[in-house]
C-alpha cells in the first residue's frame, strides 16, 4: 500500500442550529467550540454532493479528535430521524472517568437517556458501563467508563 492511515481528524455532524448545539455540548460536557467557518460554490456542492450548498462548520476538540459540527443554511435538510438498528446511524462515544458521577452530572444539566446505564458482566470488556442519550437533534452519543 503506498499510504497508510495514521489516526482519525475528525467525526463530522450535521446539525440543525449551531449555536444551539454548541450551547448543548458546552454545558453537558464543559466543551468549547472552535471557529466557525462558512462554505459555499460549486466546489463545495460538488464535493459534498448537495447542489447550492451554504454551510457553517466548526470543531471541537476532545484530546487528539475533533467533532465537526455542519450547519446547512442552503438547502435545509430534513430532521435526524434514524433508529440505532438503520444503516448509516452512528453515535459518537465519550470515554469518561466515573459513570455515576457523569450520569448524574448529565441528568443534573438535563440529559436525556435512552435508559440507566448498563454493565457488562462477561468477556474483555467486562466491569466497563456506558449510557446513550441524545444531543438536541436526536443524535445518538454514547458515555463509556471502563473499571479502574
Amino acid at each position: 500500500m503506498s499510504f497508510k492511515v495514521e489516526g482519525v481528524h475528525h467525526i463530522g455532524i450535521t446539525v440543525r442550529d449551531m449555536k444551539r448545539s454548541f450551547e448543548w455540548y458546552s454545558k453537558m460536557f464543559d466543551l468549547k467550540p472552535g471557529p466557525v467557518n462558512h462554505g459555499h460554490g460549486q466546489e463545495l456542492s460538488d464535493a459534498v454532493q448537495v447542489e447550492g450548498t451554504e454551510l457553517s462548520f466548526s470543531m471541537i476538540e476532545i484530546g487528539s479528535t475533533r467533532i465537526e459540527f455542519l450547519e446547512y443554511h442552503n438547502p435545509r435538510g430534513k430532521d435526524f430521524g434514524l433508529k440505532n438498528g438503520d444503516v448509516g446511524a452512528t453515535h459518537i462515544c465519550l470515554q469518561i472517568d466515573d459513570m455515576g458521577a457523569a450520569y448524574a452530572t448529565l441528568i443534573e444539566r438535563g440529559a436525556v437517556f435512552n435508559a440507566p446505564p448498563v454493565t457488562l458482566t462477561d468477556g474483555d470488556l467486562a466491569g466497563s458501563r456506558w449510557a446513550y442519550l441524545r444531543d438536541p437533534d436526536g443524535i445518538q452519543l454514547e458515555i463509556w467508563a471502563q473499571p479502574k
